[in-house]
């Protein structure tokens, strides 16, 4: 049996020798989650039992690293070589419970994924974390043993400033689970899915007023998931906010703090309605969607009546100034007229609130269509030109050459790499569509298993529709939902940094040695770089710390 402590940035294949490096020491601040990985081979098959012997003071949770398929890898484009394969294949992925022991697959080389949560409590100093992998037959000559060495810094992770959604779909839930829409079952496992969001950073949730018209084929529906009761009566419509309640007490509970309500209008232009179910003559019916049109005056006569009461609902919850509003996903340059009859209107009923959203044409914002544009980060460069502020970024399948993403064929720093590129931009958030997009593209296949098909029904690269698996009872994570977690950490820190050294030194520090300057394209591709700058940056922190305190305890 072998045995090695490696960081949470590699990704180990079964089919390949362990090229990683060792991982011997590391450093964490206060209130910081720490990830490492374990990484055993064995010559035969062995039921065995991973122990961790950590003298800190909270729990250690010890997860499975799964293999998941991955038909549609990101293929090789122009001179970006930046792919640990091109081919299919199995990739390593889920993260899984462990069950009191882990069956072994002979000759092959895998990881358990191994998470440390500091408090902001805990004693500061170098602790060793002692890990054994133990048979459990009679056969000791299959036990194996390491360590690391934690230093433990006597500073505090400061809390994030990042507005961060990924796109949160409430009905792949139901649908997954076969429980009815808004059912307790529903609302039950929204909040063990809420919590994980909130956990990983993720602090602002998509809010499905009605149904959210977002990947959904042209006359296509997705799933009902409408908070909003709607009634008519004549021309006048009556809004029952009961089910929104309730959402936004989940999420505040859960550590929410932003709700972003779902699109206005139709995705790629604005042309149409969403989805909107309302009860008219005691009946259900869809009296809004792709059959209307939208400037329809019926539609433009709804939104005017919901708005006022929305917001002032919203301003009784104590989240008013909390709420971000969308017209249309993804809007081109030949959308322009209809998108921006659409965006006045919008811009019109919310009283001032922001309205965002994802576009890569940098018209929109000087034509004023937009305020708060969010760019592609392949896009940015445009946006950044042009003087936005606040300036968002986002990626998708389309971001897939030389920028940062997450795709399972990526290596995990181009991944994690992001958290630093942000600081850099002076970034103040961040869109992803896909939480927990568990549809095949354009939500035609709804009954997709997430374990088999991670490419959503081959219809997007592997990696790129759900950072979260779909567990028994709720949501397990992926090595990339935990990965972008310790990029927002690196965010944070560098935050920390700056409040202490000011930000042209922080950025001087990221940037030491480099005969070029950061950017989305172009940045250190090596696990080794980001894991060193991490330590510069930890360590300048606990020194500027330590020199801040010592003025005051002589006062």
């Amino acid at each position: 049996m072998e045995l090695k402590a490696i960081s949470s940035l590699e990704k180990v294949f079964a089919d390949e020798k362990l090229n990683a490096s060792v991982l011997e020491t590391a450093s964490v601040l206060r209130g910081e989650v720490f990830s490492f990985q374990l990484a055993y081979y064995c010559n035969f098959k062995v039921d065995l039992s991973i122990e961790i012997d950590s003298p800190l003071i909270n729990e250690v949770e010890i997860r499975e690293t799964a293999l998941a398929p991955c038909e549609v890898p990101v293929e090789e484009l122009g001179d970006d070589p930046d792919l640990l394969r091109t081919t299919p294949g199995l990739y390593p992925d889920p993260l899984l419970p462990i069950n009191k022991k882990i069956i072994t697959a002979p000759k092959q080389w895998r990881t358990v994924w191994v998470t440390l949560r500091i408090t902001n409590n805990e004693p500061a100093g170098k602790k060793t974390i002692s890990c054994k992998a133990r048979a459990l037959t009679t056969d000791e000559s299959a036990d194996a043993k390491t360590s690391i060495e934690l230093d433990v810094l006597p500073v505090a992770l400061p809390k994030q400033k990042l507005i961060h959604t990924e796109w949160f779909h409430a009905d792949c839930i139901y649908s997954f689970y076969n429980v009815k829409c808004w059912s307790e079952g529903h609302w039950g496992l929204l909040d063990k899915y809420i919590a994980n969001f909130s956990n990983h950073g993720m602090n602002m949730l998509l809010t499905p007023l009605w149904t959210p018209p977002l990947d959904t084929k042209v006359g296509g529906v997705r799933p009902t998931v409408q908070l909003l009761g709607i009634k008519k009566d004549g021309d006048v419509f009556s809004f029952d906010f009961s089910k929104l309640d309730r959402w936004i007490d989940l999420s505040l509970k859960n550590g929410i703090e932003y709700f972003e309500m779902a699109h206005s209008f139709t995705q790629w232009g604005a042309e149409c309605c969403p989805k909107i179910i309302v009860n008219e003559h005691c009946e259900d019916k869809k009296m809004f969607g792709w059959h209307t049109s939208s400037h329809s005056e019926e539609y433009v006569s709804f939104l005017r009546q919901l708005f006022p009461q929305l917001l002032t609902f919203l301003d009784s919850k104590g989240v008013k100034d909390k709420c971000y509003y969308h017209v249309s996903d993804e809007p081109r340059l030949e959308h322009q007229e209809n998108y921006k009859a659409c965006a006045d209107l919008i811009k019109e009923l919310v009283d001032g609130a922001p309205v965002i959203d994802a576009l890569s044409n940098v018209e929109f914002y000087t034509m004023g269509l937009v305020k708060n544009p969010i760019p592609g980060n392949d896009h940015i460069e445009a946006f950044v030109n042009a003087k936005v502020n606040p300036l968002w970024t986002y990626y998708c399948i389309a971001q897939c050459e030389k920028v940062p993403n997450r795709f399972f064929n990526f290596p995990s720093y181009r991944n994690r790499i992001i958290g630093v590129l942000m600081y850099k931009y002076n970034i103040s958030g961040f869109l992803h569509w896909g939480y927990n997009f568990w549809y095949s593209q354009f939500s035609i296949d709804k009954k997709l298993d997430p374990f088999k098909s991670t490419d959503a029904g081959r219809g997007f690269a592997s990696g790129d529709a759900f950072m979260v698996y779909p567990g028994k009872d709720g949501p397990l994570d992926s090595i990339r939902n935990e990965v972008m977690f310790e990029a927002l950490q690196d965010l944070r820190a560098l935050h920390k940094l700056e409040s202490l050294q000011g930000r042209e030194k922080t950025i001087a520090l990221i940037e030491n040695g480099f005969d070029y300057e950061l950017k989305m394209t172009d940045y250190p591709r090596s696990a080794a770089w980001l894991l060193d700058l991490r330590e510069r940056i930890n360590k300048t922190i606990a020194s500027k710390s330590t020199k801040s305190l010592i003025p005051a305890l002589f006062q």
